[in-house]
């Protein structure tokens, strides 16, 4: 009997949509706590014999549609049951270590520590050959993404109001091209390219994850970008605040600047907060806005991608069947769950099914990121080409920062 062997994007939409409709029938598994601001809290709010049972439902539904996700395709069903219980053991500790209320504060994901984590046991152990082999980490991205088009919700656009629409416009698509000239400048491969170009203009890791995905990128490539995104959110929570006041900038005014120029909505909500009220509000309001781009921007990316890659067979232009078959199908679902949800859903049932939802897409991404460090030798990050990426980025970042303001100062002033 011939083994059931489908793709990694039709069965990413299917299992990304099986999840969407069995919360939205009511499926709701109660998630886990991990916030936790001192060794007691943690405690008794973590460790608790409650929270742990919550955490073994948890694994129980991800475990079931991991394996369901691993048979689909192609591989053989007791690796997948092996591996994914090591994998999500190491990704629950990273979300304890990310739910300390210092490193939320400060904007610190849980993707990094997934990563770290990661990174450590691969470089400092001997990773079992069939654990390496039985990794899924481009899968998980990508189920993950499917669910994320639940939360990027168009009528976040609305909220923006003309004004914030307009700065989410204008800003995205002018850092966005103004990254990517900068890395062809700097000689950085059109892949790195385009990852970084939507990470420093959109929405951070989400984006860099979805343009990843999109292009089938490669993944020591993503896990450099997420760092830097990340690391680097660090210090604009610092500076963004002291700036903006030095400045002497109104509160709408700056939050629509720190809405527009940091790369993580954690990183946007601590920095608004630190202002002001009307600040936290505009920010995160301009930063939704921008990433309700992200599922347009995706589609783009795929379709230029898709179009651009050139096959050794393949000296012409590829036909609309070619590009059809390069396309990434996952992004359909993404960008179908997005429209579902913003147009077809009534408000009550996206309200409740939100939260779980967004709980689910973010293990994905962990279990993700703890699997490209299992997979990933540390000396692979540190690169020549890496160093440069560094260097344009910090160099988009610092346009993004003055372009962002002066968009900000036009429209809000």
């Amino acid at each position: 009997m011939a083994k059931l062997k489908i793709s990694e994007d039709w069965t990413s939409t299917f299992v990304g949509w099986l999840v969407i409709l069995l919360v939205v029938f009511q499926l709701k598994p109660h998630w886990p706590s991990f916030s936790w601001a001192d060794s007691e809290a943690l405690m008794n709010r973590v460790f608790t014999l409650d929270n742990v049972g919550h955490a073994l439902i948890v694994f129980v539904f991800m475990f079931v549609m991991a394996l369901l996700a691993g048979v689909l395709t192609g591989k053989r069903a007791k690796t997948v049951a092996a591996s994914f219980p090591v994998v999500f053991v190491l990704t629950l500790l990273a979300m304890v270590v990310s739910g300390n209320k210092f490193l939320k504060d400060w904007g610190f994901e849980t993707v990094i520590f997934s990563l770290l984590i990661g990174l450590f046991i691969s470089n400092v152990f001997s990773i079992p050959r069939w654990l390496k082999e039985s990794l899924s980490s481009e899968l998980f991205v990508k189920i993950g993404l499917v669910i994320l088009g639940t939360t990027v919700l168009f009528d976040d656009l609305l909220k923006a109001g003309a004004l914030g629409l307009i700065q989410s416009c204008v800003v995205v698509f002018v850092v966005w091209n103004f990254c990517f000239w900068l890395c062809k400048k700097m000689g950085i491969d059109k892949e790195m390219s385009l990852m970084l170009s939507s990470a420093v203009s959109i929405c951070g890791v989400s984006a860099a994850v979805a343009t990843a995905g999109a292009i089938k990128g490669n993944k020591t490539k993503l896990s450099y970008v997420v760092s830097l995104v990340l690391v680097v959110a660090v210090p604009m929570i610092l500076l963004m605040p002291g700036l903006a006041k030095l400045l002497g900038l109104p509160e709408d005014m700056a939050g629509a600047w720190i809405g527009g120029t940091i790369d993580t909505t954690g990183a946007v909500a601590a920095t608004g907060a630190i202002y002001g009220d009307v600040a936290l509000q505009t920010s995160t309001i301009v930063k939704f806005s921008q990433n309700v781009l992200l599922g347009i921007a995706a589609f783009l990316i795929s379709i230029y991608w898709s179009y651009s890659k050139k096959d050794v067979a393949v000296e012409e232009k590829p036909t609309l069947k070619v590009i059809w078959s390069r396309f990434p199908k996952f992004v359909l679902g993404f960008v179908a769950a997005s429209l579902v949800f913003s147009f077809l859903v009534s408000s009550e049932v996206v309200s409740e099914a939100k939260p779980i939802l967004k709980n689910i897409q973010g293990m994905w991404f962990a279990l993700a990121f703890t699997s490209i460090g299992l997979e990933t030798n540390f000396r692979s990050l540190i690169t020549s080409e890496n160093r440069r990426s560094t260097v344009a980025f910090l160099g988009a970042q610092a346009f993004n920062v003055l372009f962002t303001l002066l968009v900000a100062w036009v429209v809000f002033g």
